[in-house]
């Protein structure tokens, strides 16, 4: 059993680590992005203050999404893990590395029964023309656009500027938060984090 587990342990390390690599490879995808990206400059790191805690219910919703349906929360409870994805704005540098670095580890994702939502205060046009030109996605993306920004607001992390946060919130099978991370917005989150957060989950 011990040398089972350890063989597992290594199993996923590795795997980690070639999650890890291939997304480094993937966060250049902006360059593809050269002549049409907004840069903002560096921004103030954090501009908002959640009362949500590990712990805590995931406040419910539902947005519209890129396929025309309406997705909610509620709806992968009891079935999957979920991480919810807020980032600022579309056709933004940062933002436009990582949500194609989730592509390449979608895999991981897979294993650990968690689906993945996209969440910006974009309005749908404008989301549906960014996220052709990563060359698609593979997980939900939904715009927090009318009321503006109310599902950034409910989690607490609505900037004074209009935007969300970049942050991640992971949310078990039961629908209880199990990890957030309000990042830098100037900067992308730690893909091994996220990866390691996962592999806590029930599957």
């Amino acid at each position: 059993m011990f040398h089972q587990r350890k063989y597992t342990q290594k199993a996923s390390l590795t795997i980690i680590a070639m999650i890890l690599l291939s997304a480094a490879l993937s966060y250049g995808a902006s360059e593809q992005f050269k002549g049409k990206i907004y840069n903002p400059g560096m921004l103030k790191p954090i501009d908002s203050k959640t009362k949500l805690k590990p712990g805590m219910k995931a406040p419910d919703f539902t947005l519209p999404s890129l396929s025309g349906e309406k997705v909610s929360l509620a709806q992968f409870r009891g079935r999957k893990n979920v991480v919810l994805s807020f980032v600022p704005a579309a056709w933004t540098p940062v933002c436009s590395d990582q949500w194609p670095g989730y592509n390449i580890a979608k895999s991981f994702f897979d294993q650990n029964n968690a689906i993945l939502l996209g969440i910006t205060v974009d309005n749908i046009p404008a989301l549906y023309a960014w996220t052709k030109e990563m060359g698609g996605l593979w997980f939900p993306v939904l715009s927090d656009f009318w009321p503006h920004g109310a599902v950034a607001g409910e989690y607490g992390i609505l900037r004074a500027g209009g935007v969300a946060e970049r942050a991640l919130f992971v949310i078990d099978k039961k629908g209880i938060i199990r990890f957030i991370d309000v990042h830098d917005i100037n900067t992308r989150p730690n893909l091994e984090v996220l990866v390691k957060e996962l592999e806590k989950l029930e599957k």
